[in-house]
């Protein structure tokens, strides 16, 4: 049977719900083909605050990942924006001369940010806030101490200050109205917020209308106001709304008012032609929020294989979660004379709710510092149910409500409609949790999650999702509290893994995981890693490394980068290099035109921006000038960062670089359980940062002192002094004892800070200051680096592995398997 071809422009968040909801009730009807503009798979727009505030990373908020096209015989052209529809050849043609044509056709082309048309609007450092190419462009100029100026009290603009902020940026928000969020809350609740964004470093200013971005030599400097004030800035966001993308549906004639009309179950003025998401008009409304492209899309999947149902427009909530602060806003919470407010302020708490009533039915809801009851009061205003016999207790919220009615408050949750949403980013309702719960046997949130997406953005709806599966499994459901399993496919911890490893003598993957009864049978994404690395560091020389359980960058000795290419990064013994080394790297730059070389602050130099079919020639032309892969991109010694110590310093008490150099090549090429670096400063001036480092080492006149558990990424954190050591063979086999420690006793992905504050300084300190045990341990340690220290490059350039270097275009074209 010939499937019917189904094309989507958008690789968005509303293009791939549309199909996953397809996919979910026909699976077999279509043959599916998906455009999207950015060159990359597709992602979570409403994570990009967190990546922004550096509290997530890109890897971290992909929705569908390269398998999942491959595994649903999606076609996808990636960076290949659409340029225009034939509606009389049913066609789609795209930039790069691609073509598809269509029986269907989905428009999901989203909204484009308003940028205001004041002078100056277009100089260099001045951006919007929509795309991860945005964000790239923030972090970038993102330096601590410089300015920015966002214009745009609104949610994003908001959490957009907020995110610089946490880089170190001073931050301002100028926002037109005296009211931050004006549109989702009262006076009240947009006071309190001022107030807490001024606790974390956002200054805001109201009543404020920007007439020029000034620049000098191109570059922006400063916004003016129409009262004369000039804000300086380095980096000026604009942050003032959206508008739907509706080009390509004009050109191609389609009925197009704000936005792209439809009717109600999604179809266009051309019957074979549907729309979702933000670039819909549905009865003169368009939206701009999640929950409703949600419900546009379970409605368009029904049109689309044959069933029954009507998108009837949606009853719209906000929630925003900037550290600590939660604020929750629904329905008409500015009130009226019909009105009747409950108001409760709690100073001490930094706690304002108002609930607006109207004819006895909750009408709308702000809520400030305390939104737990959000999804509850939500349900009762689009149920339209009285209140009136709970009024006295409403504002108190559920729990208290039932408590005191004489009610268990879980049985509110069980008595939920199953279409009531409980995850708001991910559009997940009540029902879709329990039956996935009843259906697959989920027992945990963790599973749940997994299965459902539920939770696993934001994580504010985890304790609903908790109570859900109380409510569904009684006694059987208990909270997550001793070790935490490796993946879905397990209930053991990673603790017991390794230790029935060593103790069965299990040496391969699938030993594993028949011994331990993994549910899954080939493992996942998850835990394939984490048993490799478990394999390779308790039988070293006896267990072959499994390539193929790897995340990419290790599986190809180089990091891959937001555009498809990779960025490749020669080992600097200690922070040391020459002028062949450097005459090297420069011809290797010019020969594969390399468009971009930096300096790493581990004291590297990167070569950014090499194509995939371009890595073994440039490894061997490393290789051959003597340099050895950086291990930049694995769970591994990556740095030994080291200032000039005595050698050169007049403040210097001990051989720092030497010291340094002779650390990273005892230990490069060891596997750890995740990334290691170290730093050994020369004196206690610390120039060489050794104490925001997994491992530092800080010189003094009587030997060296040496130290654990710093960050200097997402989480900062200073070392701790575990030990001190007269001469600098002590050093060394004390640091690697340690390493060798953490290799055999923290779990896959754990930082050494983690591990440090799971199992105690005092327990690692016994282990290192007993003699017996050092050595035990350096023994350990050095035995597996008679097999560790494999040069990959050196491996792949002699043509080991070649079937791995197949490439990939930069559209990043996934046709079925």
């Amino acid at each position: 049977m010939t499937k019917e071809r189904l094309v989507v422009i958008g690789n968005g968040m509303a293009g791939c719900r549309a199909v996953q909801e397809v996919l979910k009730r026909d699976p077999d009807r279509y043959e599916i083909t998906i455009f999207g503009a950015e060159p990359r798979v597709n992602y979570d727009r409403i994570m990009l605050s967190p990546v922004l505030a550096g509290e997530k990373t890109f890897a971290d908020i992909v929705i569908n990942d390269e398998a999942w096209y491959r595994d649903n015989g999606i076609v996808l052209h990636a960076g290949a924006p659409v340029e225009s529809i034939d509606r009389a050849e049913r066609l789609v043609r795209a930039a790069g001369g691609l073509e598809a044509g269509y029986d269907r056709l989905i428009l999901a082309t989203g909204a484009d940010p308003i940028r205001l048309p004041l002078p100056g609007a277009d100089l260099a450092g001045v951006v919007t806030f929509r795309d991860l190419d945005d964000v790239e462009a923030m972090t970038a100029a993102a330096k601590p101490g410089a300015k920015v100026v966002v214009i745009g009290g609104g949610l994003l603009g908001i959490e957009a200050a907020y995110g610089l902020a946490r880089r170190g940026m001073h931050a301002t928000v100028v926002h037109l109205m005296d009211v931050l969020m004006e549109r989702q809350l009262d006076a009240s609740a947009g006071f309190l917020l001022t107030e807490a964004l001024a606790e974390r470093g956002v200054e805001t200013v109201l009543g404020a209308q920007s007439e020029e971005i000034v620049g000098e030599g191109g570059q922006v400097t400063g916004l003016r106001l129409k009262d004369g004030r000039v804000l300086p800035c380095d980096l000026l966001v604009m942050s003032v709304g959206i508008r739907p993308n509706t080009g390509i549906a004009r050109a191609a004639r389609l009925e197009v008012n704000r936005g792209v009309v439809v009717d109600d179950a999604l179809r266009t003025s051309d019957p074979a032609i549907f729309a979702v998401g933000e670039c819909v008009e549905h009865r003169g409304q368009c939206y701009g929020l999640v929950a409703p492209i949600w419900e546009m899309c379970r409605t368009l999947a029904e049109a689309l294989t044959g069933g029954a149902g009507a998108y009837e427009g949606s009853v719209l909530s906000t929630r925003l979660k900037v550290s600590g602060v939660d604020v929750f806003s629904a329905g008409e919470f500015a009130g009226g004379g019909d009105c009747e407010d409950i108001v409760f302020r709690d100073a001490g708490r930094g706690v304002y709710k108002r609930i607006v009533l109207r004819e006895g039915k909750v009408a709308g809801a702000v809520l400030f510092g305390d939104a737990a009851d959000g999804a509850w009061y939500f349900d009762l205003m689009r149920s339209g149910a009285s209140v009136g016999d709970i009024r006295e207790t409403l504002v108190f919220g559920q729990a208290a409500t039932e408590g005191l009615r004489g009610l268990d408050p879980s049985a509110a949750v069980a008595a939920m409609a199953d279409d009531a949403e409980v995850c708001g980013c991910n559009g997940v309702c009540k029902g879709t949790i329990t039956s996935a719960i009843a259906g697959e046997g989920l027992a945990t949130l963790e599973a749940v999650r997994a299965v459902t997406k539920a939770s696993a953005s934001c994580g504010s709806c985890t304790p609903l999702v908790e109570k859900i599966l109380a409510a569904q499994l009684g006694d059987a459901f208990q909270v997550q509290a001793g070790p935490k399993p490796v993946c879905g496919c397990t209930h053991r911890g990673h603790g017991e893994v390794r230790k029935r490893i060593l103790a069965e003598g299990l040496k391969s993957i699938p030993a594993v995981m028949q011994a331990l009864e993994w549910t899954t049978p080939d493992g996942c994404a998850t835990c394939r890693p984490a048993l490799n690395y478990y394999l390779v560091c308790a039988w070293p020389g006896e267990y072959r490394d499994d390539k193929q359980s790897r995340f990419i960058n290790e599986r190809v000795h180089a990091n891959i980068q937001k555009d498809g290419t990779y960025s490749v990064v020669p080992r600097m013994w200690g922070g040391v290099t020459s002028a062949a080394e450097l005459r090297a790297i420069a011809d290797v730059v010019e020969k594969f035109a390399i468009p971009t070389v930096k300096v790493t602050g581990g004291q590297r130099v990167d070569l950014l921006g090499v194509k995939k079919e371009d890595l073994p020639a440039v490894w061997a032309d490393l290789n051959r000038a003597g340099m050895v892969s950086g291990h930049a991109y694995g769970k591994a010694l990556r740095t030994v960062k080291t200032c000039v110590g005595s050698e050169w310093c007049r403040f210097g008490t001990q051989d720092s670089t030497g010291l340094g150099v002779r650390l990273e090549k005892v230990m490069w090429g060891a596997w750890t359980p995740a990334k290691l670096k170290l730093g050994v400063s020369g004196c206690p001036r610390n120039c060489a940062e050794a104490t925001c480092k997994d491992i530092g080492v800080v010189c003094v006149d009587s030997g060296f002192e040496i130290h654990i558990g710093g960050a200097a990424g997402l989480e900062v954190k200073k070392t701790e002094l575990l030990t001190k050591v007269a001469s600098e063979d002590e050093a060394v086999w004390a640091i690697c004892a340690i390493v060798q420690l953490y290799r055999e006793d923290a779990w896959y992905l754990e930082r050494i800070w983690k591990w440090m504050a799971r199992v105690g300084l005092d327990a690692i300190r016994a282990e290192i200051e007993d003699p017996d045990r050092r050595r035990a341990l350096y023994d350990r340690f050095a035995y597996a680096q008679r097999f560790a220290r494999i040069d990959p490059w050196a491996e792949r350039v002699a043509g080991r592995d070649a079937h791995e270097f197949n490439p990939l275009t930069r559209r990043m074209e996934f046709a079925p398997a």
